[in-house]
């Protein structure tokens, strides 16, 4: 693989101009591509997001309406919402061939239960393939605050290269082969996050929160592990790190959704007052196909499955989850 000099961004929202912007102080070009005109016009002349707002960007980077214009990248960071990847990367696919492409959005498609990196194979057959997940809030990332992620690939030359073109001391690419823990991490935390903040939003203690999370994480490991995902990667920063994150702090959309629930908000009001994308919600649904299919038992995200997409009352599922057998720790459920 040779070096990566530029690197096209799919996706303008906040991870998306923040992964821009990584790019640029690891001194290389980024161009990010907006679905929305509007968007890229006030990146190019404000240098502003209003989906990252109260950060300054660097005047270096440059935004489009136009796929075409990512026709000349070295690499691309897929960062379109999980259920629209599909129908960008069919449209992306007229215009790039066997470039690079890295999911950098976290969680699956709803409809059919599909990992992002399978959707991406059956729209891009010819691109290389790698996930970028972790512990990042983007407007933390984008205001230079540090953290570290996972970059997982099947080629080392291709992790070698994303690495340099992406690294930086206060953004720490850690390299991983195991581009299927990544992604179940990534998306099942999302899932965990609604389940802690309808607990915080319910006031049902710091204990309870601790104890979802806690067996939200054996539901994402045996989940994972029957897809064929590394345990060690569940326990790294794409998994255990991105959980703890998302679950503890209301900057999470994921976890601010699920207290607003909690506190017996209706989500049909919530969703249509949201600028941002809380990707949990169509997660659960497509967790619940992929646990259904795998027979791997998976009580909490169910559990918010059943609130989300199907109206199950707050107060019946918590009641269902009190109400399961008691059993030893290390089994199933």
């Amino acid at each position: 693989m040779s070096e990566i000099r530029r690197i096209g961004v799919v996706g303008a929202g906040a991870w998306g101009t923040t992964l821009g912007l990584m790019a640029l102080r690891a001194s290389t070009a980024a161009l990010v591509w907006s679905r929305e005109p509007e968007v890229a016009a006030e990146i190019n002349s404000h240098h502003t997001n209003p989906f990252l707002p109260g950060i300054d960007l660097d005047p270096k980077l440059s935004a489009t309406a136009s796929l075409a214009d990512l026709s000349g990248m070295d690499a691309l960071m897929l960062v379109a919402p999980a259920q629209h990847l599909r129908s960008v990367c069919t449209e992306l696919a007229h215009h790039v061939s066997n470039v690079p492409a890295v999911v950098c959005s976290k969680g699956m498609e709803a409809e059919s239960g599909t990992l992002l990196s399978e959707v991406v194979t059956q729209t891009l057959p010819r691109a290389p393939l790698a996930v970028l997940s972790g512990p990042t809030f983007a407007a933390e990332v984008a205001r230079g605050q540090p953290t570290a992620i996972s970059l997982a690939c099947h080629d080392d030359a291709l992790s070698s290269a994303l690495t340099a073109a992406l690294g930086t001391p206060a953004f720490r690419p850690y390299a991983s082969n195991d581009l299927i823990g990544a992604q179940v991490g990534g998306a099942v935390k999302n899932v965990l996050a609604i389940a802690c903040g309808i607990v915080t939003g319910r006031k049902l203690g710091e204990s309870a929160r601790a104890a979802i999370m806690t067996r939200g994480m054996a539901e994402m490991l045996r989940l994972g592990q029957a897809l064929g995902g590394e345990p060690e990667t569940l326990m790294g920063l794409s998994g255990l790190g991105d959980l703890v994150l998302t679950c503890t702090s209301s900057q999470s959309r994921n976890m601010s959704l699920g207290v607003a629930l909690g506190e017996g908000r209706a989500l049909a009001d919530l969703l249509t007052t949201r600028t941002s994308v809380a990707e949990g919600v169509a997660t659960s649904a497509a967790v619940a196909i992929l646990s259904h299919r795998l027979g791997v038992e998976m009580p909490i995200s169910a559990a918010v499955n059943a609130v989300v997409n199907h109206s199950t009352g707050i107060d019946k599922s918590i009641q269902s989850l009190l109400g399961r057998p008691f059993r030893a720790e290390s089994n199933p459920g």
